[in-house]
Formats: C-alpha cells, structure tokens, sequence
C-alpha cells in the first residue's frame, strides 16, 4: 500500500513537472514569436480596434436596455 502513494506521488510530481516545463517553452515561444512579429502584431490590433467598439457599444445598449 505504501508502495502504491509512492508510486502516484512520484507519478504526480513527473506529471507536474513535465507541465511546468512545457509551460515554460510555451512561453519562451509566445515572447519570440511577439519579438518576431512585432510590426503585424500591431497591425492586427489596429484591424481589431473598430470591431472592439462595435461590440462595445452593442453591449452597453444591451445593458442600457435593461
């Protein structure tokens, strides 16, 4: 029995670490896809600024609807 918590807490751990791990290249990546991509990066939120205040303004009659 003591063997067997062992054995998931060992799996647990490896688990969780391989989580973390994986996290953290996820990350590395994001930034140095950011740093790449910078220029069209901000050229996609520019694109996206109308359709924001659209939304916006949708949701603010609907709440003012109430």
């Amino acid at each position: 029995m003591a063997e067997e918590a062992k054995k998931n807490d060992a799996k647990k751990m490896l688990s969780t670490l391989f989580k973390v791990v994986l996290g953290l290249i996820f990350l590395g990546l994001g930034a140095a896809a950011i740093l790449k991509w910078w220029v069209s990066l901000l050229m996609v939120i520019q694109g996206c600024i109308g359709l924001f205040l659209i939304l916006a303004g949708i949701i603010t009659l609907a709440i003012a609807k109430e």
